[in-house]
Parts: structure tokens; C-alpha cells; sequence
């Protein structure tokens, strides 16, 4: 649009220049070896035009005439660095894409167009298709060649870090990672395996001075930086727990002040302070956080405050807990397993089921037995519930690239990335532990999903059997004089249910109304 308002421009400058000089009549009168020549002032401007774009066209023509072989050759050059170009570009989609035998051929035909030292990534190509082949050793001599190219160093050393991960060899991907580092802090990959290296160490100095060089670089997250920062002084604290009480705890109170949703911290904070005996100040940072999160390790440890307390002070904190969740299922649990301990069954009883009504899952039948057991003391029950939490999902835990651990880390041991730990119930339940059911009954444990598919070797399953193949077992013996009225050969299935003193004790029902469940009372 500018260039278009410039070409009016000079087009209107150019009319009306004409124009004045056409109003303004006049000769030009040029006398040359004796001769007289005279025209008119537009002819002669006109001329004089033309005179100059003729030269300018004459001088274009010669030139280009002269220019021709370099300018052919030029052509020629450009041709070829395009079409290698493009070879170059399609070879890499189809190494990305796993098509090695169309990426070597376009390889091949790029390094025909394109010198090798004209472009740095034919060697990365190069050493692509080696990976594809299999070639590990080629693709790390060329992964090696492109660490002298000042272009190209971060890339090699790139590649040798996925090389060395993929040999399983830690040492040399964090010596690479490292020396990338070294090159470029602000490298994210190469930040974060120094960091898990550093962490994994337990160099928890040096991994927090890495945090913040990286949150002091620009554009930083510093949200993220203020977050890896509380994971590591809540390492660095619970690591010098019991080594250097002091440190510990102001390492812990800092990662609790920077990510207050932080179960870790909060948990090692509160410990820390509970060792300097200020009990008022760990309970209010353990409630602080158990509003954000509910979490049992913050019950476990707000309820085991001060060691020596009774049951009943136990209670009167997890009555708290309760009071500050309502409603929630951890509260539910932390209040229930209190009760269990102060011998209040009946609560803690209505606790559970009330869990259980919610959320039935492995832990709520766990305690329900535990509760049965010291309650009633009655086996039956008790070995329903455990039937039960062998086939209800599993409780949450502590998971990160789909492992699951027993406490929380720093980092993956799988992948080494920072705060990759969370608190959620895992997709896949394990297979449960065997049942002692007693010596007198052979038992296999069979769920009503196994009914229509082959029995995996991993899985426990009941099937009641004699020594004798094919006839129904006998019925286990009664300890108790109550009696037991059911069908004296009756087929077994998945829905048999594991005969025992719990039977009569419970109305003695019979195992055709049984259902998956295995009821045994």
C-alpha cells in the first residue's frame, strides 16, 4: 500500500511538471561546429529521457552478457542446494517417523547435493538412520564428531545423553548432561538430570544452588523454581532429621512456607518442631495443611504428636482432625483407627462403614477386621473382610511413572524427574495376599471375574476339593454346638462360600443364596 501511494506520487510530481513546463513556452538553441539546432524545451527534455533510459537499457544488456556464466552457474547452485535441502528435511520426517530405508536413500542424495561441512545436521541425519539400523556405536562416533562443531555441540551432546540413558549407563548421561549444562544453564533437559543426579546423591547444597541459578535466569517460571526448591530443602530435612536437628528443622519450615500443599513438608516441619518440644506450633502447621490436603500422614503425625499420650488424648486430636475435615474420608479413617485404639469398636465401627459406603476400598476392610477382631474375636468375619479388601481397589499412594513407593521421594527413581511423586490410588490393583483360612480346609481362592477366563499363576483362588478328584469336599468342622443346615453335596463355584464356625454363629445361611460377595455370616 505505501509503495502504491509512493508510485502516485511521483507519477502526480512527475505530471504536473510537465505540465508547468507546457505553460511555460520556450527554445533551447544549441549551435555545434557551425550548425544551429533549435527545439523546443519539451522536445528537448523528452530526448534527453530517452537518450538516458536507452543507456541504462544498453548498459543492462552488456553487463548481463559479461555476468552470464556466473549467473548460470549461481542458478545452477541454488537449484541444487534446494532440491538437497528438501531431500534433507523429507529424509528427517521419515527418520522421525521410523521409515529408515526411505531416509537412507534421501540421505544419500542430500550428502549429493549438500557438502557435509556446509550443514550440520546431515551428521545428525546420519547419525538417525544409525539409530534405526541399530548402529548405537556409529551413532555415538557421530554424536562424538558433532561436539567439534560450535553449531552443533549442544546436539551432540544431546545425543549422547539419550545413548548413555538407553545403555543404562547413569555416570556418562549426567557427565553429558552436565557438560551441556556447563554450555548452556538455561537448558532445560540438561537442568533437570543434573538436578535428579545432584538430588540422587544427596547433594542437596548444590541442588539448590541449581534451582536458583535456574530462577534467576530469564523468563523463568519462578512459581516452578519456588516449588523444586521446597522439594529439596524438605529432602535436605528429612535427610538431617536425626543428624542435625537445627538445620532440619529450618530447612523444613522454609519448604513449608514455599509450597504450604506440600504433605511432606508440612509433615517434616511439624516433626521438626515437635523434637524442639513447641507442640502448639507443629499442630498448627499439621491443621494448616490438613485443611488444604487431607493426607494420613498428616493424621499419623498430628495424632502422635507428643509420644506417651493415652488413647483417649490421641482421640481428642483426631476428634480435631474430624472437626477441621468434615465429612472427608481420611478424617473418617484417622477418627476410626483412634477409636480402634481407645476400644470405643462401636464408633469406630460406624466410622468404617460409613468409608465403606463411600469408598470401599482395601484399607476400610482392613480396619473393619482389625475392629472384628478385637471386638468379637469372631474368624468368620473377620475372614470376610480380608476376602473383601483383597478384591476392593487399593488405597492411595505415594506414585510416580507408575511405580508405586511406600514413602515419598524427591525425584522418580524411574525417569529422575523432580517432584514427579504423587498421592493417588493406583490404576491397577495387585494381586492380594493368600488367606489363612485354617489347616483343616484346602482352599483356593477364585473371583467371579476368573469364572469366564483362564486363572492367571499370580492369582489366588478358592476352590474347595477332597483328595479325591472331582467330589465335593466335606464340610469344615464346626467348633461351636450350633448347627449348620446346608445341602450335603452341593456343586462348587465361584460363588461357594468358605464354610466355617462363622456360619452358625450368623443365622447360618446357605451357600446357594451366597453371592460374590462370600459372605460368611
Amino acid at each position: 500500500m505505501i509503495r502504491f501511494i509512493l508510485f502516485l506520487a511521483i507519477v502526480l510530481a512527475l505530471g504536473t511538471a510537465f505540465a508547468w513546463l507546457a505553460d511555460r513556452p520556450g527554445d533551447l538553441v544549441i549551435t555545434f561546429s557551425g550548425m544551429r539546432y533549435e527545439v523546443s524545451l519539451t522536445t528537448a527534455l523528452v530526448a534527453f529521457l530517452t537518450a538516458v533510459v536507452a543507456i541504462m537499457v544498453l548498459w543492462w544488456i552488456i553487463r548481463t552478457t559479461i555476468d552470464s556464466p556466473q549467473i548460470m552457474r549461481r542458478h545452477f547452485r541454488a537449484r541444487r542446494r534446494d532440491r538437497g535441502y528438501q531431500a534433507l528435511s523429507t529424509a528427517l520426517i521419515a527418520a522421525g517417523a521410523g521409515d529408515g530405508a526411505t531416509a537412507r536413500k534421501l540421505a544419500q542424495r542430500a550428502h549429493g547435493f549438500i557438502a557435509a561441512d556446509q550443514e550440520p545436521l546431515l551428521p545428525y541425519l546420519d547419525a538417525q538412520i544409525a539409530l534405526l539400523d541399530g548402529k548405537g556405536g556409529d551413532a555415538r562416533k557421530l554424536f562424538e564428531e558433532m561436539l567439534a562443531g560450535g553449531e552443533t555441540r549442544l546436539l551432540g551432546l544431546r545425543g549422547l545423553y539419550l545413548e548413555a540413558q538407553r545403555a543404562g549407563d547413569p555416570v556418562a548421561a549426567r557427565h553429558y548432561a552436565e557438560r551441556a549444562l556447563e554450555a548452556a544453564p538455561a537448558l532445560e533437559w540438561a537442568a533437570n538430570a543434573a538436578l535428579a543426579g545432584r538430588a540422587a546423591d544427596g547433594d542437596w547444597e548444590k541442588a539448590l544452588a541449581l534451582v536458583e541459578q535456574r530462577r534467576r535466569a530469564p523468563g523463568a517460571d519462578k512459581a516452578a523454581s519456588a516449588r523444586a526448591r521446597a522439594v529439596l530443602l524438605t529432602a535436605k530435612a528429612m535427610s538431617l532429621a536425626e543428624t542435625s536437628p537445627s538445620e532440619a528443622k529450618a530447612a523444613a519450615l522454609e519448604a513449608n512456607k514455599l509450597a504450604p500443599d506440600l504433605v511432606p513438608a508440612a509433615v517434616a516441619a511439624a516433626r521438626a518442631v515437635f523434637r524442639a518440644d513447641d507442640l502448639r506450633k507443629g499442630a498448627k502447621i499439621l491443621e494448616a495443611a490438613w485443611k488444604l490436603a487431607p493426607h494420613p500422614e498428616i493424621a499419623d503425625a498430628y495424632v502422635h504428636a507428643r509420644p506417651g499420650d493415652s488413647a483417649l488424648d490421641r482421640l481428642k486430636r483426631a476428634r480435631e482432625l474430624e472437626r477441621l475435615a468434615p465429612n472427608h474420608v481420611e478424617s473418617a479413617f484417622a477418627l476410626a483407627q483412634a477409636e480402634l485404639a481407645a476400644g470405643d469398636f462401636a464408633a469406630a465401627r460406624r466410622h468404617v462403614e460409613s468409608i465403606v459406603k463411600t469408598e470401599p476400598r482395601e484399607g476400610a476392610w482392613l480396619l473393619l477386621a482389625d475392629i472384628e477382631e478385637a471386638e468379637t474375636g469372631h474368624q468368620g468375619r473377620v475372614r470376610e473382610w480380608l476376602q473383601r479388601a483383597v478384591k476392593a481397589p487399593r488405597d492411595p499412594a505415594w506414585m510416580a511413572d507408575g511405580q508405586v513407593s511406600e514413602r515419598w521421594l524427591p525425584f522418580s527413581p524411574i525417569s529422575g524427574r523432580l517432584d514427579a511423586f504423587e498421592w493417588r490410588q493406583p490404576m491397577h490393583a495387585l494381586a492380594g495376599p493368600a488367606i489363612d483360612i485354617d489347616a483343616d480346609t484346602a482352599a483356593r481362592i477364585v473371583t467371579p471375574e476368573q469364572v469366564a477366563a483362564p486363572v492367571p499363576p499370580a492369582s489366588p483362588v478358592i476352590e474347595l476339593v477332597s483328595p479325591d478328584a472331582g467330589t465335593p469336599a466335606p464340610m469344615p468342622k464346626i467348633e461351636d454346638d450350633e448347627a449348620v443346615s446346608t445341602p450335603e453335596t452341593a456343586p462348587i463355584d465361584a460363588e461357594t462360600v468358605v464354610r466355617n464356625a462363622g456360619f452358625a454363629e450368623s443365622g447360618g445361611e446357605s451357600p446357594q443364596k451366597a453371592k460374590s460377595g462370600f459372605r460368611l455370616f
